[in-house]
């Protein structure tokens, strides 16, 4: 199948969270899967040109593209994905994509990715390389559905190329005054009261994206369900109940060369599945690294996150006194909001001996807690993926969430599973986000901790399942045939 896969991160060139991770890995899976993909993204100036064989591409030369009338130069630059030969394009128009971050609350932020979105299907114009699906992710791709359908309904090349929304977060929408018609030069028949357009007075991305896609995806089963209410939509559970039949749920992958723990180069100490003495060892560098009494007795707690509310923190806030009496070593490794920062700062200082902070972000530091601690908290009130609970059962590090998004598709809770019969569980979970609920679930995980024949199970349970892009991948190659299907049928 041919593949262009837009969006406005990709890694390793432009990041800020895991759309990124997604975008680097998905069209090498799909590429080993048989498929033709074409991946675009702005050219940011952040983007290191130094690091990455990036050259002009001439066969395309300069596009005019019209925002509200007026074209703007654009050129389209060429690399590849590290580590494939997938080919990755580069919207070019330093006016908008020059400044500095890659988003920004910058007046004419929905023009940017007006831009962007036109110029995709435009290079594919110039190539003429007609896709079967236009992967679309998030509201800064998500007008590429209706404007195919619209303003490029006239090119018969497109006729059977079909769009999949992928939601990443459901929170962010793009919502933007009525000034995002003209920009993109919408039929302004197409935004009435309740119409495909219109949320709350203004014009919303999202919303058209997820009423002019042939299917819309999330990056878990569970938050597919989750979005269709009010708790979890955002104001967009009617629309996804009105596309009910046309949601997927598909988990995603993570990197399994870069988060291996028998190879990763970050680590001392290599370790596997079938012989976990390494993460001990582990477990005994970091400790001496950083300051804290090596204790083998008692469970190290590794938390590595963005410190912010939705991240749950305030629940471990509420619970923060019990859970510093419990036998157990915390290390933590995020920055967010400063109330949290400085919580932890605090803990750091008063409890040396059982509590490590570190704000900020450190690559190698992270892989380090992943493998070296026991237990990995992610109390999430919502999460719609996560991967620090995969990297976690990848490393033997058992984790406990709160049962939602992803993290409710990936952990399952010990006891819970064992009152039914089954020894699967990997982890240990809760479903009230209450600080009770969060620290009760701790303590079961740290009083389990002590007997290392249940431990050992739990550790091999997580560690001996499949993560890998090439199973998310093969789900999605399913759903894009079940779209080109639907397009070319309609």
């Amino acid at each position: 199948m041919k593949i262009a896969l837009a969006a406005s991160e990709a890694a390793p060139f432009a990041k800020t969270g895991g759309l990124a991770d997604v975008i680097g890995a998905l069209p090498k899976a799909l590429h080993d899967l048989g498929c033709e993909v074409r991946v675009f993204l702005p050219k940011y100036s952040i983007i290191d040109e130094s690091k990455y064989d990036i050259h002009y591409e001439y066969a395309i030369g300069e596009m005019p593209i019209r925002i509200g009338g007026f074209p703007w130069s654009v050129h389209v630059q060429r690399t590849t994905i590290p580590g494939s030969n997938v080919p990755l394009f580069l919207i070019d128009c330093p006016h908008f994509f020059h400044r500095g971050t890659i988003y920004t609350s910058d007046h004419d932020e929905h023009a940017r990715f007006i831009l962007f979105s036109k110029a995709v299907i435009e290079a594919l114009q110039y190539m003429q390389w007609a896709p079967d699906v236009f992967h679309v992710n998030d509201w800064q791709t998500a007008l590429i559905p209706l404007l195919i359908k619209e303003n490029y309904s006239w090119d018969r090349m497109f006729h059977g190329t079909g769009s999949l929304l992928t939601i990443h977060n459901i929170g962010y929408q793009g919502h933007f005054s009525t000034d995002a018609l003209d920009a993109a030069e919408i039929r302004h028949d197409l935004f009435y009261h309740g119409g495909p357009l219109e949320k709350d007075g203004g014009v919303s991305f999202l919303k058209a994206g997820i009423l002019f896609s042939e299917a819309i995806s999330t990056v878990s089963n569970t938050y597919a369900q989750e979005i269709l209410s009010p708790q979890f939509g955002a104001g967009l559970e009617s629309e996804l109940q009105i596309r009910r039949a046309d949601l997927f749920g598909i988990l995603n992958g993570i990197d399994t060369e870069v988060w291996n723990p028998e190879t990763d180069p970050h680590l001392p100490h290599h370790f596997s599945r079938d012989d976990r003495s390494g993460k001990s060892k582990n477990k005994k560098f970091l400790s001496e690294k950083i300051g804290l009494p090596y204790r083998q007795d008692i469970p190290l707690i590794g938390i590595v996150s963005r410190l912010v509310a939705h991240k749950g923190f305030d629940l471990i806030a509420g619970a923060l006194a019990p859970l510093m009496e419990m036998e157990a070593q915390w290390v933590i490794l995020g920055s967010g909001e400063e109330k949290f920062e400085g919580m932890f700062r605090a803990m750091h200082h008063r409890l040396p001996e059982k509590v490590w902070t570190y704000i900020g972000f450190n690559n190698e530091l992270a892989h380090l807690i992943e493998a070296a601690s026991d237990i990995f908290l992610m109390p999430s009130r919502y999460e719609p993926c996560g991967l620090n609970q995969m990297y976690s059962l990848r490393y033997g590090t058992v984790p406990v969430v709160r049962k939602t998004g992803g993290l409710a598709d990936t952990v399952w809770d010990w006891h819970e599973l064992r009152t039914a019969g089954s020894e699967q569980g990997n982890g240990f979970s809760f479903n009230d986000p209450t600080p009770l609920a969060l620290a009760s679930t701790v303590q079961r995980a740290i009083t389990t901790f002590g007997d290392r024949e249940v431990w050992d199970r739990i550790q091999s349970n997580g560690m001996g399942q499949d993560f890998s892009w090439k199973k998310s991948a093969e789900q999605y190659v399913e759903l894009y045939k079940r779209v080109a299907a639907r397009r070319r049928n309609s």
